[in-house]
């Protein structure tokens, strides 16, 4: 306990992404590069032998981190510890382990992979969050609630209908990781400055055999796009691309969580709260919103990460230099832990969300009548009245109902204030039938109905198999 843990490891985040983002998978990762580099260019009639592809094969998992670690700090280079480390426990191997390579060979092509696999262990937790979205507005997609703009009561909505708000900013996202995963470049195989020079050397000037190594290689770690051209490295611009794509998710996570906040400071909607949960040391009757504001915390730390992926890919100069490496190491797994543990907790709370309906439906009559002075004033000109005068008189009946609820602390009288009032002509029988807040909501349950059938459904069904991620916190 006497050093720096990162909080994304002991507290947030998925052992998946922190597996992920391990130095195990990292460095299985180049050891499997190197074998397939050293299967195809046998293929193409280099001299390596069986008995060396399977000495490699064999000692693929056998790491010694510790003695990687010591040729590093001899070498000042993290690659070539490793090649000699793996050069140690197969020495039949070691004159041909990265052959023809240069470091961006192993470092970019698995940063690419661990990219790949990230965004896929992040789809299945938006997948989740996307399902558990739609059941929650489906399942209250007719019960009214207080719209809100600028914070000031508005006219109704439903409380479905404001949760596919919240499905729209997703549907963006995914739509927006979709792509991203589609279209994501491998490295591939391109040599010290994207010349494949080496390789001009090793197959005797034969440039088919150089881009059946890059297309056979990219193909054999699921990647059917290769990079056409690159320098050392493959673009800083998907660095950037991604870390954005994560401060979107971010966005959408922040923007629930703001309005979750208000809504439990209203008691309408809350996130679970434990049987022994804490609110606070002091206050004992407190139900503070922790993981709501847990997410809005990890939110802007992702956000904040989105300028520095940006500021690296528009700072590198010509075909490489080294100021990315050690803010790579950073900003990139940290991003994706952070989403990894913003999704988790987001399912967390969706599992357990409760609604209080008789709170929301109070905080609509206590606004309602106001809403209603349109309506009235309609009828009343349809009875023969003169709208103008007819607008000062309800005008006059809603200041005084007004100051009856902000000043005195009462209930909104304006109704009763109407119904009493004998210089209105209209039928006012049919006022309390107005009333009925399902008569100002629009058409909100078939746009929630129609959205999700449209437009949420498909991904639903497409990634069926998905579905059904367990979110117990660790903390």
């Amino acid at each position: 306990m006497n050093s720096y843990k990162n909080p994304l490891e002991e507290r947030y985040s998925s052992e998946e992404m922190l597996y992920n983002f391990s130095p195990d998978n990292k460095f299985r990762n180049w050891r499997k590069l190197w074998i397939a580099l050293a299967e195809i260019e046998k293929d193409l009639g280099l001299e390596i032998s069986d008995e060396q592809i399977a000495e490699l094969k064999e000692q693929a998992e056998n790491i010694d981190f510790a003695k990687a670690a010591e040729y590093e700090k001899k070498f000042r280079h993290d690659v070539m510890a490793h090649v000699h480390a793996y050069g140690d426990v197969a020495p039949l191997a070691k004159p041909i382990i990265h052959l023809g390579a240069t470091s961006a060979f192993v470092g970019d092509n698995t940063d690419l992979i661990q990219m790949r696999d990230g965004l896929q262990i992040i789809r299945k937790q938006l997948v989740n969050v996307i399902k558990n979205l739609s059941d929650f507005a489906l399942k209250y997609k007719d019960l009214p609630t207080l719209g809100f703009t600028h914070f000031q009561p508005a006219q109704l909505t439903t409380v479905g209908k404001r949760a596919t708000l919240w499905l729209q900013s997703l549907l963006l996202d995914f739509e927006e990781l979709e792509f991203f995963i589609e279209t994501l470049r491998f490295r591939g195989v391109k040599g010290t400055t994207g010349t494949a020079a080496s390789f001009l050397e090793l197959f005797n000037g034969d440039y088919a055999k150089v881009q059946h190594l890059d297309k056979e290689l990219s193909k054999r770690f699921g990647f059917e796009k290769v990079f056409g051209v690159s320098g050392q490295t493959y673009d800083r611009k998907i660095d950037a691309k991604v870390l954005a794509l994560l401060s979107s998710i971010a966005q959408s996570a922040h923007k629930f969580t703001n309005d979750l906040r208000l809504l439990a400071n209203l008691k309408e909607i809350e996130e679970p709260f434990e049987k022994n949960q804490i609110g606070s040391s002091a206050m004992a009757y407190k139900r503070n919103p922790m993981r709501s504001e847990r997410i809005s915390a990890l939110s802007k730390f992702v956000i904040s990460l989105q300028n520095s992926s940006a500021m690296v890919a528009a700072t590198q100069w010509f075909e490489r230099t080294l100021d990315d490496s050690a803010n790579k190491r950073l900003a990139i797994p940290q991003s994706f832990l952070a989403v990894d543990a913003i999704l988790l907790i987001w399912n967390n709370i969706l599992s357990g969300i409760v609604v209080y309906e008789n709170r929301i439906h109070k905080h609509i009559m206590e606004e309602l009548p106001f809403m209603a002075t349109e309506y009235i004033i309609m009828e009343e000109v349809k009875a023969g009245g003169d709208r103008q005068e007819i607008h000062e008189t309800i005008r006059v009946h809603s200041m005084e109902a007004s100051k009856k609820v902000k000043m005195e602390g009462k209930d909104n009288d304006l109704i009763e204030r109407i119904m009493n009032d004998s210089s209105l002509k209209f039928d006012k029988s049919k006022l309390m039938e107005v009333l009925d807040p399902k008569n100002f909501i629009g058409f909100s349950p078939i746009q929630t109905e129609q959205f999700i059938k449209n437009e949420i459904q498909p991904i639903l069904d497409k990634y069926s198999e998905l579905i059904g991620l367990e979110s117990d916190l660790k903390v």
